[in-house]
């Protein structure tokens, strides 16, 4: 019972450090991160992030060594070393040998029926880090970084993804173009893949991010919406003639019809909106789904008035406007 009141009154005391001045938090804090408790731990490293108190950075590296010794036993969950990571990627620390020991880490605690990894956050986070090291270059950044495309943790996989836009190369882009084309994948990932391309490349990729639309599945969904985040007319372009190409767009699969139209709707071009309109106005097969992309797309009142004035003569688009009004009450 004492070691439970001192932890719990150690996590009050850092409590009330967050309230006072960064200053008088300093000493304090070096103590408790020299804590054998790893929740404890976690939270100081939380509190010197937010005061970005870089005079802490040694005490922060003891920290996240002595946490690796025994970790099922010193830090279970990892609490205190993504914590750490977290803590010394904000102060932009610059030791690559850090973040990479934790990219490489599992740690495989009992669970129910077996043992689960619980360094897969670790993982991620670090990799994130990794990219904020200045003394690596892209090369060997990015060799590092794919060890980790083929992670069992798919949250940590995406992750990498996401690290690999952040470099920002041409590099990086041709292997999130690579990974893209081998596919096998969670269609999280895969449409990590596509957005991060479309970040580096800009409006020029969305002809080769549009040639994964015609699978009309989840991956293909995730590059529908990748490609409608750049909000540009050759994003409308692109996914009305997916839309239309009813060739290969079988109209017995009507979820990834409407995806299309929510994708269209997200473009945020003045030419989608008169589209969609238009479908409505029709009431053709998709009217209902045009309204229903257009009324989640977080419309101005001027829209909502217009799709309010074709509702007379649309039941199923009234009914549409019904259930979004109801949804805002």
């Amino acid at each position: 019972m004492p070691a439970k009141r001192s932890v719990e009154d150690q996590l009050a005391a850092l409590e009330g450090l967050r309230e006072g001045p960064p200053e008088a938090a300093l000493e304090p804090l070096r103590k408790l991160l020299a804590h054998r408790n790893n929740y404890v731990v976690a939270k100081a490293a939380d509190l010197v992030a937010k005061f970005r108190l870089t005079d802490l950075v040694p005490e922060l590296l003891a920290a996240f060594d002595r946490f690796f010794k025994d970790p099922i036993e010193t830090d279970p969950q990892c609490w205190a070393k993504n914590s750490l990571a977290r803590t010394l990627a904000a102060l932009e620390c610059q030791d690559a040998a850090v973040f990479l020991r934790g990219m490489r880490h599992t740690q495989f605690e009992p669970v129910w029926g077996g043992r689960s990894d619980t360094a897969g956050g670790l993982r991620a986070n670090c990799a994130l880090a990794l990219v904020q090291c200045r003394t690596l270059p892209d090369a060997d950044l990015l060799a590092h970084l794919i060890e980790l495309l083929s992670d069992k943790d798919k949250a940590v996989r995406g992750e990498v993804v996401r690290a690999i836009e952040q470099v920002g190369s041409p590099a990086a882009a041709l292997l999130l173009r690579l990974r893209a084309v081998l596919g096998a994948d969670e269609p999280e990932v895969l449409g990590a893949c596509y957005s991060g391309i479309l970040a580096i490349e800009g409006v020029t990729a969305i002809p080769w991010v549009a040639r994964f639309l015609a699978a009309a599945d989840d991956s293909a969904a995730e590059a529908a919406l990748a490609i409608a985040s750049t909000r540009s007319p050759e994003a409308f372009s692109a996914l009305r003639e997916r839309f239309l190409d009813t060739r290969s767009l079988d109209r017995s699969e009507p979820w990834f019809r409407s995806v299309v139209l929510s994708a269209i709707a997200l473009t945020r071009q003045e030419a989608a909106l008169e589209f969609l309109l238009e479908l409505a106005r029709k009431k053709s097969p998709d009217a209902e789904a045009a309204a229903e992309a257009i009324v989640r797309s977080m419309p101005s009142p001027e829209v909502l008035k217009r799709l309010e004035e074709l509702a007379p003569e649309n039941p199923r688009l009234a009914c549409v406007l019904a259930k979004h009004r109801a949804a805002r009450l």
